[in-house]
């Protein structure tokens, strides 16, 4: 298994921070979204840690079942001849002397002296370590320590930070961020390239109502919350809405407020004829792992499911997510959000490609996840590529950076320029100052063309309600990217003629039909050398392409 570029650096980040950073005191965090792929860093940088330096004694520690399995299959699949352990309670195994051991951190927690030295500890779902020096993390890293004061601990995370602590490297085990693509830049382009797939945040005519909810340590409180939220006509109607909006998805993830709101959402979608199933804490682990096989296996539409499934559930077929569970954490808002960024990718292409990989997405039956926000947590938290870190207490909050798109209502980061879902342009206001400037005083008429040295290309489908799909083009130039739509498919047109002299310069092949057709296609494609850019308009315009 070849690591993805993007995975090899967060690898080489960690050998680059321990190579800087000898001290047993500094320890690192990746920050990396759900669906990256943070078991594959753990098993490339587990089996290069003990193939350079084989003496050395390793523990992988997390909170859930699943993500131990997920992550000792990764590296097993990655070296079938690891010397590998599991001790978890929950996968019934419990083999503590191997060189490298995949534990759950509350059975470890119980036992840490069964581990002897450990030289390196990594730890998955990072943001779950508590400062309190009570809880199971901290009593098991002490309990190592006591052991071999020189121990080394790597934490990995979508969300490196906690409600009312801020980030985890101000005070506690990290201390410093090694590798983060988490920010707006890096997770649109994990997008872009066909790593991750993207969100349709779309707000709803019902919205739970938790104005007189109260809050402790930030985060609304459980019992207040429930009483506020779980009543039978707002989520009847929620539901209803629900099922309108998500007629045409194929697996709905619900989240709910609690036990009880969850039993009442399950009684109301098969009233409405929809199978659902349940999965929560009361529940045996046999009947909760046959209820998730059932929902993986489509054998029902929708899983319910209260604080359970938010970490540790990878299911790439996921297309909707329902919110009906109000919070006022950020880290748990993108991890909810994070469970539909999984892209599916359709059999047959070259996923070792960006073209490959978003022509297997396109050709798959998931496009993109619609988020189905009743609870508004988009709006109080943010989008899932630049929420509004947690700070720590007494240090205030910042502005929410989204906005709603006129045309079709989706909720789509401040600096979006077209809209995610309708590819609506959004109409920009400049703000005035009363600042001396710089500036050009009149805007001329004449335009300012620039050349540019072409880096790469992508393609991607580009379908907008109404209207016929089109190929959306990506130029990359350095920091910059300019992008351009070939619209072969509006037929009697005059930019359907553009777009044929377009295709023509690049492959002598008659026009594609669909865009399922052109996709497989654009690996054939001519690259321009350069790209002629009118660069001072309000979109850039491609004037020509130098081959």
């Amino acid at each position: 298994m070849k690591l993805r570029d993007y995975q090899q650096e967060a690898v080489d980040a960690l050998y680059a921070f321990f190579r800087a950073n000898p001290d047993p005191e500094r320890n690192p965090v990746l920050a990396m979204p759900t669906g990256t792929g943070k078991a594959v860093v753990i098993a490339g940088f587990v089996m290069g840690i003990m193939q350079a330096w084989p003496s050395q004694r390793v523990m992988m520690c997390t909170h859930v079942k699943e993500l131990i399995d997920q992550n000792a299959d990764k590296l097993l699949t990655m070296w079938p001849q690891a010397p590998l352990g599991i001790y978890s309670a929950g996968l019934g195994e419990k083999t503590a002397h191997m060189p490298i051991t995949f534990a759950g951190v509350q059975s470890a927690a119980k036992n840490p002296q069964l581990f002897g030295h450990i030289d390196l500890m990594i730890i998955d779902e990072c943001h779950l370590v508590s400062p309190d020096e009570n809880a199971s993390y901290k009593k098991l890293i002490n309990a190592l320590r006591a052991v071999n004061p020189k121990l080394r601990v790597v934490g990995l995370s979508a969300t490196i930070y906690r409600l009312g602590l801020g980030m985890i490297t101000e005070g506690g085990v990290f201390t410093d961020v090694a590798y983060d693509i988490t920010g707006m830049r890096a997770f649109t382009k994990l997008i872009d390239d066909g790593y991750l797939c993207p969100l349709i945040p779309m707000p709803t005519e019902v919205v739970l109502d938790v104005s007189e909810v109260h809050k402790r340590g930030g985060e609304f409180i459980a019992s207040e919350l429930q009483q506020a939220v779980a009543k039978y006509d707002i989520t009847r109607d929620a539901l209803a809405e629900a099922i309108e909006a998500a007629k045409d998805r194929h697996h709905w993830l619900i989240f709910a407020t609690g036990i009880d709101h969850v039993m009442m959402i399950q009684d109301i979608l098969s009233r409405f004829g929809i199978e659902a199933r349940a999965v929560h804490s009361k529940m045996k682990d046999s009947e909760r792992d046959d209820n998730l096989a059932a929902f993986k296996a489509g054998e029902i539409r929708a899983l319910v499911n209260a604080d359970i499934l938010t970490t540790g559930f990878d299911f790439p077929a996921l297309d909707c997510i329902i919110l009906l569970r109000p919070t006022s954490s950020p880290g748990l808002h993108v991890q909810i959000l994070g469970r539909g960024t999984r892209p599916l990718y359709a059999p047959g292409f070259d996923l070792s490609t960006t073209e490959g990989r978003l022509a297997a997405q396109t050709a798959s039956a998931k496009q993109n996840c619609l988020v189905l926000d009743f609870a508004g947590n988009t709006r109080r938290l943010g989008p899932i590529n630049d929420p509004r870190i947690p700070k720590k207490k007494g240090q205030g909050t910042g502005d929410i950076p989204i906005k709603s798109c006129d045309a079709c209502g989706c909720l789509n980061h401040i600096s979006a320029r077209v809209c995610v879902n309708c590819g609506e342009e959004f109409t920009f206001q400049e703000k005035l100052t009363a600042a001396a400037s710089t500036a050009q005083l009149i805007v001329r008429d004449e335009p300012m063309v620039e050349v540019f040295n072409v880096d790469r290309v992508t393609y991607a489908p580009h379908v907008k309600p109404g209207f016929p799909p089109s190929l959306k083009v990506s130029y990359y130039c350095g920091l910059r990217r300019f992008t351009e739509w070939i619209c072969l498919w509006h037929d009697g047109n005059p930019i359907q003629r553009k777009a044929r002299v377009w295709w023509n310069e690049r492959i002598p092949h008659d026009y594609p039909p669909t865009i399922e057709a052109a996709l497989p296609l654009v690996d054939k494609l001519r690259t321009p050398r350069q790209i002629r850019v009118w660069v001072n308009k309000k979109y850039p315009d491609i004037l020509a392409h130098i081959f």
